[in-house]
């Protein structure tokens, strides 16, 4: 394609275009609908320009021509709690719905591992004197040692908030850099069953697995949960770039992209809660049955809200992703 050709061609409509968005809400109803349709051959022809001839000059200019009025078109719109209250209704739990058939494997799987390595660790004493000096090791793992004043050995509001931080950056890294083909995922996932195997091995190998899971299970069947559902969108989002579907690859990525954003906020709230569990209840006086009831209790009620919430949304087209008067204009494309 000629440039020079396509743009003397096309010039004037985009001058009318911009000369129709500077006069603002001063136009007829016959102006009014001219804009709508120069605004949608804009649109064209900036996509066509895209993919054609990329002039970064001439895309600059299309860009914003576009962007203002399509602003002018569809109007602004402003977040509300209305906006908050779907989102976590049904915009959050339909994203964690959709993406179960990779969080579960991928849950299944690490738990497995990490099992796998506590056997290991737990049946080979050569492994544990590897790990550290064996006065180290029964200091860690005695009554009162280190696995239990974990947990207590901070104030619970301030154990809490730093709990919470971390784990919320763990489950953001597993959703921003599941966009390298899921590779890092993969490491970060490894390196916190490796953690939760070390423990399981230790202490079951010095007669406590009985306490270590006591200690373990109120906060973090909730707290792993959330990282599984992390990785597996990490993970779907790593495949989209291998394998986009029906729709080109960018368009993929932007789409998986904005759910996982929103799946960020809503794990951060998960996470949130087990935070608080971890600080206020995990080191408590309650009987071990009593705060691992209420670690059973918060997983089931996150299950359900995923399953029946989630999935309603889901039923009805919600995928997760921003409304449609949020997200960018798409324009069909030819296979």
């Amino acid at each position: 394609m000629d440039l020079d050709v396509y743009v003397t061609a096309h010039r004037a409509e985009w001058e009318r275009l911009d000369h129709l968005l500077r006069r603002g809400g001063k136009l007829t109803g016959a102006e009014a609908d001219e804009l709508v349709s120069l605004y949608q051959r804009a649109a064209t022809h900036l996509s066509i320009v895209q993919s054609s001839t990329p002039d970064p000059m001439l895309t600059a200019r299309l860009t914003q021509l576009v962007a203002r009025a399509r602003a002018a078109v569809t109007g602004t719109r402003r977040s509300s709690w209305r906006d908050a209250a779907r989102f976590l209704t049904a915009g959050f739990p339909a994203a964690v719905y959709r993406s179960r058939h990779w969080w579960i494997p991928t849950a299944v799987l690490s738990t497995l591992l990490a099992v796998l390595i506590g056997w290991w660790i737990s049946t080979h004493p050569e492994v544990q004197a590897s790990m550290g000096a064996s006065a180290d090791l029964r200091e860690m793992t005695r009554p009162g040692g280190q696995y239990e004043t974990y947990y207590s050995s901070h104030p619970a509001a301030s154990f809490a908030a730093q709990v919470w931080t971390n784990n919320a950056q763990a489950a953001a890294m597993c959703l921003v850099l599941g966009a390298f083909l899921g590779i890092p995922v993969l490491g970060i996932l490894f390196l916190n069953m490796l953690n939760l195997g070390v423990g399981i091995g230790l202490m079951s190998s010095a007669g406590r697995l009985d306490v270590f899971l006591g200690l373990i299970l109120p906060h973090g069947l909730l707290e792993l949960t959330a990282v599984f559902v992390a990785a597996g969108t990490g993970l779907r989002l790593g495949w989209t770039v291998i394998e986009p579907g029906p729709t080109t690859r960018r368009a993929a990525l932007a789409e998986q992209g904005r759910a996982a954003v929103g799946m960020a906020v809503g794990l951060a709230l998960v996470l949130f809660v087990s935070g608080l569990i971890e600080g206020f209840v995990t080191p408590s006086g309650l009987p071990t049955w009593a705060r691992i009831t209420i670690g059973i209790a918060a997983e089931l009620a996150f299950l359900v809200y995923v399953y029946v919430l989630g999935g309603r949304a889901s039923r009805t087209g919600d995928t997760g992703d921003l409304e449609e008067p949020d997200r960018s204009a798409t324009l069909p494309t030819a296979a």
